[in-house]
């Protein structure tokens, strides 16, 4: 069974940083693409980042773009997004998952950035 565990969500103001982590178990973590996506309130589910199996290929969103970085540890079935230079409108539940239309996550954890 997909486990993910997502942490590091807070109350940030604009202009600041986070680091969101994920726990990821009960699937092979070191063959899998890993995505981050987040949602809004009242919006659709929307992907920022993704990472390839080795880490080696990522992308971003072009609204996180020079912003957020993905990366990912194989030996321990983690992944992060390192948010730089948050928005208000990066204000969202951040989730990871192993799958490109975020079907399988987690709880999520809440980004909120506000003055």
């Amino acid at each position: 069974e997909v486990h993910l565990v997502e942490s590091g969500g807070g109350f940030v103001q604009p202009g600041g940083s986070l680091r969101l982590s994920c726990a990821a178990s009960g699937f092979t973590f070191r063959d899998s693409w890993m995505y981050w996506h987040r949602q809004a309130p009242g919006a659709d589910l929307e992907r920022v980042a993704s990472i390839a199996s080795s880490g080696v290929g990522k992308s971003h969103a072009n609204s996180v773009a020079g912003r957020f970085s993905i990366s990912r540890d194989n030996a321990q079935n983690m992944i992060y997004l390192q948010m730089n230079n948050l928005r208000p409108e990066d204000t969202a539940v951040y989730y990871c998952s192993p799958d490109l239309n975020g079907r399988r996550r987690g709880q999520g954890t809440q980004v909120t950035v506000s003055a």
